[in-house]
């Protein structure tokens, strides 16, 4: 019983804190929207739900607090109380109060409670300056009961069958019928048909004339007085019919025959008649002249309605799994790609067509569960973005800015465990927009621009990588502040000649900040450096762009996931080596009479491009070791690899082709191994190394200065 009941917390808390999410959204859009009434019901119906379940399972100071800013909420969407920045910014810390008090159930540290007093004391001034009237106290119970499921003192959702029937003349007092049409179907799930058999030959029409009539199948929560007050300025020159759909039986779907019967257009010994052809029974009715093409093509609008109204009743929005039963089941399809691949590899040994077969179907159906449950893994990114809203308000108040974030992209999937890795890096980022890029509103002003500075959060798929920026329209970057931090700090001597791309890669240097004075945001030179090395460590990138006066961009290009990859696989005498796939341009030849006459100068020409490249050979002193290094072949490939530095040319002794590489991390001995991100297991059992393209390229062009070699050559 404990057990359980434990169990059931969990799942509260779980909810809770996705409430408390939702509630922070909604908050925040009212900054922008006060007087949007369907925001502040949102809101309500949020802090209502965690207030009952709260009281419920026993969490009474959670249940005590959020009864406060109930009452506070309540009084907003009655309009007792107006939506200030300062009602919002109380609310935003009353969520962010309610999330620590969901981890004590049993008693409240002393600290806590400080904090927890002074800010309900906050809450009940609010509530006695806006006492609630009469009509606030009706808004309470109504919201109280639009936050309770169906069947629980809610309204059931219903379908109403609507016909409306406008009057010829009904134009001319300037009445936009489909705006009515259109406002009818935001009550809930809608389906319209038109009726047009009406409309006269071109040559007789009444250009002011309305020959169309509508009808209307609605699934809604509203009761038909709502539906009614839609038309009540139209309702003297229309015919309107309002009329309750019945329900089909359990598992049913409902005849076209019986909902024609059902709308008195068809009686039932005509059905009956109807039935015994072989036709179909819509087309028998219409022949017969018991109804017409169009209430035929209604009825069958109806029918599909009620169809989908039920398939939606039956089916579950989604499951609630535990995050590392997700991993388990991601780690047991790693090890069957891996099982697969030794299947593969057996029946090529055998030389069995039987077992080749097998072999074959068994891939195909890894392949499928692999994608599968990848998929399951796979979430929104919005769910990131969210958060961020908050970021920037409480930024943009304790910096004197004015600034709002614009998200796109919202809908772009990653994988869970790259979404949670992002959060901390891309709070880095939208820092340094804030501290360093959007100016003050007077200095906005001056220069022409709108005091409220624009951060713009985006993602989109790239193949097999996710693609998200921040852009600001801020200042933009200061290249000689840059320069000058980098020449105090040594990165750079006064007299080098750098690029404009790899001077702002500084930036990200660790220890580096431009800021004149350390304050609670910046100056430390902690923060774009975090963000770099988090973005490799996930296989990513990062880049900066500027234009001075018009603001900075940071593109991350990050793997979709780090579970299981398409890679390349390579030998190198008797080792072998995964290079991810995604990063890879192209193969060229080269014989190695040709490689060793090169001498230091290691570069190739690749699509009209100067390519430095380097020998994995030399790179992992493969060629000290013989029993590893083997026979060196006449023909060398180099694979073209694209990354953050620009394309580098990786030579190996040979291609082998396309391989589903299950990651494997490295041991701790191994962990801060240059140029390798992990490991794979091969059908044999052999473990090959997964390269890092892009610290491979960074380590060989900083190490053996390929980049000038490239750039001067």
């Amino acid at each position: 019983m404990a057990q359980s009941l434990d169990k059931f917390k969990a799942t509260f808390r779980e909810e809770a804190f996705e409430l408390l999410t939702q509630l922070e959204e909604k908050l925040l859009e009212l900054e922008s929207q006060p007087l949007d009434g369907e925001i502040v019901n949102a809101a309500f119906r949020a802090i209502h739900t965690i207030k009952g379940s709260a009281a419920m399972f026993g969490f009474d100071a959670v249940s005590g607090f959020a009864h406060e800013m109930e009452t506070v909420l309540d009084l907003c969407r009655s309009g007792a109380l107006a939506i200030t920045k300062d009602v919002i910014g109380l609310a935003l810390k009353g969520g962010d109060q309610l999330r620590q008090l969901m981890e004590f159930e049993d008693g409240v540290p002393a600290e806590m409670e400080r904090e927890n007093e002074s800010l309900l004391l906050k809450f009940r001034e609010l509530s006695k300056s806006a006492p609630p009237s009469d009509s606030a106290r009706e808004g309470h119970a109504s919201a109280a009961q639009a936050g309770a499921p169906a069947g629980a003192g809610g309204l059931e959702a219903r379908t109403y069958r609507i016909s409306f029937r406008p009057s010829r003349d009904i134009f001319k007092n300037g009445t936009k019928v489909l705006n009515l049409i259109e406002e009818l179907a935001g009550l809930g799930q809608a389906d319209v048909f038109p009726h047009v058999e009406d409309i006269p030959p071109l040559g007789s029409m009444e250009p002011e004339a309305c020959y169309a009539w509508w009808e209307v199948l609605l699934t809604t929560t509203v009761d038909e007085n709502a539906i009614r007050d839609i038309f009540i300025f139209v309702e003297d020159q229309s015919e309107l019919g309002i009329v309750p759909v019945p329900e089909p039986d359990e598992g049913e779907t409902k005849r076209l025959g019986a909902i024609l019967v059902d709308r008195g257009l068809l009686s039932a010994g005509a059905l009956r008649a109807a039935l015994g052809s072989q036709k179909k029974i819509g087309e028998v009715l219409v022949e017969n002249q018991s109804v017409t093409k169009p209430q035929v093509e209604s009825a069958l609008v109806e029918q599909e309605h009620l169809k989908k109204v039920h398939e939606r009743s039956e089916t579950a929005a989604s499951i609630r799994v535990a995050s590392d039963k997700l991993d388990a089941l991601v780690d047991l399809v790693g090890e069957l790609v891996t099982l697969q691949a030794r299947l593969t590899r057996t029946s090529l040994d055998l030389n069995d067509g039987g077992l080749s077969s097998v072999s074959e179907q068994f891939e195909r159906l890894i392949s499928q569960l692999r994608d599968n449950t990848m998929s399951i893994r796979m979430l929104p990114i919005g769910s990131t973005f969210n958060k961020f809203r908050r970021v920037v308000r409480d930024l943009s108040i304790e910096l004197g800015k004015e600034a709002e974030l614009v998200a796109e992209g919202a809908e772009t999937e990653l994988d869970k465990t790259v979404i949670e890795k992002l959060s901390d890096p891309l709070v880095h980022i939208i820092r340094n927009s804030m501290d360093h890029g959007i100016e003050r509103p007077e200095f906005r002003a001056r220069a022409g621009k709108p005091t409220v500075g624009v951060i713009k959060l985006s993602a989109r798929h790239s193949g097999a990588y996710v693609l998200i920026q921040v852009s600001d329209d801020g200042k933009g970057l200061d290249r000689d502040a840059i320069r000058s931090k980098a020449i105090e700090r040594g990165l750079i001597s006064p007299t080098q000649d750098i690029g404009e791309q790899e001077l702002y890669q500084l930036v990200f240097e660790p220890g580096f900040s431009t800021a004149k004075a350390v304050t609670t945001v910046s100056g430390r030179g902690v923060g774009m450096d975090v963000v770099k090395r988090e973005i490799e460590s996930l296989g990513g990138s990062a880049q900066l762009s500027t234009l001075p006066g018009a603001g900075m961009t940071v593109t991350l290009k990050i793997p979709l996931t780090l579970a299981i990859i398409k890679g390349l696989l390579v030998r190198i005498g008797g080792e072998f080596f995964v290079i991810p796939l995604a990063s890879v341009d192209g193969c060229i030849e080269i014989r190695r009479e040709d490689l060793s006459s090169m001498g230091q100068r290691r570069i190739i020409l690749y699509r009209e491009e100067l390519v430095p490249f380097v020998s994995l050979r030399e790179f992992f002193s493969l060629e000290e070791d013989g029993e590893k290094a083997g026979t060196e072949p006449d023909i060398e490939q180099i694979v073209i690899a694209s990354a953050q530095e620009g394309r580098i040319g990786l030579v190996v002794d040979q291609v082998i082709g396309d391989y589903q590489t299950v990651i494997k991390p490295l041991g701790r001995l191994y962990r801060d191994t240059e140029g390798v991100s992990g490991a794979t297991i091969l059908g044999d059992g052999t473990v090959a190394l997964i390269l890092d393209v892009n610290r491979l390229s960074f380590v060989v062009q900083k190490g053996n200065g390929l980049k000038a070699v490239a750039g001067g050559a």
